[in-house]
């Protein structure tokens, strides 16, 4: 969609939303909106930074690899396999935020749906209680399990619905980058590219 230029800023804006982060024990929280299907890379890059590199072979809506467009990163590193990355937003704290999901809890969440329905829905949605739980002394020694029969529906209070009034799509949230941008950026990352890359590239990868 074109924007009037009295309107226009010059350049990205950085998202204001914030990102969830899931404390050991129980945790509570409403998701919201639309789901974000996609898979990514890590690489380390500049000041040892990992930086999360989308897998373009793979499609958001579809849910499958096709390699309909270009994924560099397997130009770049051949060995270097992706992971499961889905995202989606939940009320948390009376803000809207960033969920980076976790698989294992995600898949228990969609067998409770069986029975409980969309969590998502602003009438007949449920909250989603969980418990993270720390199982070794490693960073991803860590299991979450679903607290099923505290989950019950429950409407979106007038507040609630009033912070959701203008949900963005996640697509908007978190926007699926160029093969370009991503072929640029990796030049950069490998030295093989010494002019200013536009700061608009570092940019698509901000949010991700």
């Amino acid at each position: 969609m074109a924007i009037a230029f009295k309107n226009q800023k010059g350049s990205a804006q950085k998202s204001s939303i914030d990102s969830l982060a899931f404390k050991n024990g129980d945790n509570t929280m409403r998701i919201v909106g639309n789901i974000l299907a996609r898979y990514v890379y890590w690489i380390k890059g500049e000041n040892d930074k990992n930086i999360p590199f989308e897998c373009l072979s793979f499609d958001r809506n579809e849910e499958r690899f096709n390699n309909k467009e270009k994924d560099w990163v397997k130009e770049f590193y051949p060995d270097l396999k992706c992971g499961w990355a889905y995202a989606t937003q939940c009320i948390d704290e009376g803000k809207v935020k960033v969920v980076n999901l976790k698989k294992k809890l995600w898949e228990q969440i969609i067998v409770a749906a069986e029975d409980l329905g969309d969590p998502t829905d602003p009438d007949t949605g449920w909250d989603i209680h969980f418990k993270r739980v720390k199982t070794g002394p490693q960073v991803y020694n860590v299991e979450y399990q679903l607290q099923a029969l505290k989950c019950k529906s429950r409407a979106l209070t007038p507040e609630e619905r009033e912070l959701i009034k203008d949900l963005k799509s996640m697509d908007d949230v978190i926007p699926r980058p160029t093969p370009d941008a991503q072929k640029a950026l990796l030049e950069r990352i490998n030295g093989l590219k010494e002019e200013n890359v536009d700061e608009d590239i570092d940019k698509e990868f901000e949010m991700t």
